[in-house]
């Protein structure tokens, strides 16, 4: 039965993406405006070119941010069997700098990482305990976090229960489009990333899906209130994570799919690997990718994705609600 959602649920996806068009080129370049700024007092966004463990390393170092105490990696791992998540290989110099402890929580809608022990299983056959320890952050069910001001999470934002026993928070993001986000990166990994899974009473997740709506049940919902309440979400675990002093992120621009990792067999890309970024805003560093692949000659696939599910609004909202800063500093590291 798993398997069969799991097909199910690849076959759905494969039909949205069919609906896209694929367009190679970038048609969009030419009027689009960035969010660049020279501003000093714009949150600083570093990038590399140097796609690789080293350059990840780079990219963080040039944060000067101190992982303290106990400190969670929180990445995707991967939808098998063939997705595009961040290897273990790359992610390694970085995850062991922080001494960190891998942690994932449970999916929404079934596949092989819906419980407890197929997720786990899942981890060790992608070799993330090669690097590190692991933590299923729901696998002893939610916790509440508050949402200051909430439109639409008007409850907090259900977590994965451990994710109170960690004092600091490494968001490492595989950026690649979405079926149902039109992207994902640091914004999609903080609200749907660290939301629990379907297997829990309170799903996490299904609620940020339905808008805020319901905790069981279908992840299939009104598209503007998921994308704001992922907005929210993120906004939820950056203010528990002292005002986000306690939390860092990295964006990893390569397999530049129109489909996310959770889906087990993604579009191949169409268009070239770009590099790697870090940032202490969240806001900052998901404009800064959305911003090079927009000028990427060959992104229009992707541009496709994310414009067909209105996934810049997710942007125009953490805005609004002072998620982050939107304009930032480009710093390229060689």
């Amino acid at each position: 039965m798993k398997r069969i959602l799991s097909l199910l649920l690849t076959a759905a996806l494969f039909a949205m993406a069919c609906t896209d068009g694929f367009a190679k080129e970038n048609k969009n370049a030419a009027t689009y405006q960035t969010h660049e700024t020279s501003a000093k007092d714009a949150p600083v966004v570093y990038f590399t070119r140097d796609i690789s463990s080293a350059g990840m390393l780079k990219v963080y170092n040039a944060l000067g941010w101190t992982a303290s105490g106990k400190t969670g990696v929180k990445i995707s791992t991967g939808e098998p069997p063939a997705s595009n998540y961040l290897r273990p290989a790359l992610l390694k110099d970085t995850v062991q700098k922080v001494k960190g402890t891998i942690v994932e929580c449970n999916t929404a809608y079934g596949g092989s990482r819906a419980s407890n022990a197929m997720h786990r299983q899942v981890v060790k056959d992608h070799g993330f305990l090669e690097i590190a320890d692991f933590d299923l952050l729901d696998e002893d069910g939610s916790m509440l976090i508050p949402v200051e001001g909430a439109k639409r999470l008007k409850n907090g934002d259900y977590v994965g229960s451990h994710f109170k026993n960690y004092n600091s928070y490494l968001v490492i993001s595989h950026f690649k489009g979405h079926a149902m986000a039109g992207f994902g990166g640091a914004i999609k990994n903080l609200s749907i990333g660290f939301g629990s899974g379907q297997s829990v009473a309170e799903s996490g997740k299904v609620y940020i899906h339905s808008g805020g709506t319901r905790v069981k049940g279908s992840i299939w919902g009104d598209q503007i209130p998921f994308l704001e309440a992922m907005a929210e979400a993120a906004k939820g675990v950056c203010a528990y994570m002292q005002g986000g002093k306690n939390i860092a992120f990295i964006n990893v621009l390569n397999r530049l799919s129109i489909d996310c990792d959770c889906d087990g067999n993604p579009h191949e890309p169409d268009m070239h690997d770009i590099g790697i970024l870090s940032s202490l805003d969240p806001l900052a560093i998901d404009q800064a990718a959305i911003d090079l692949v927009y000028s990427a000659k060959d992104s229009g696939s992707l541009i496709n994705r994310i414009e067909s599910r209105q996934g810049l609004h997710t942007l125009d909202y953490a805005a609004e609600i002072k998620l982050g800063n939107r304009n930032y500093r480009l710093v390229e590291i060689k």
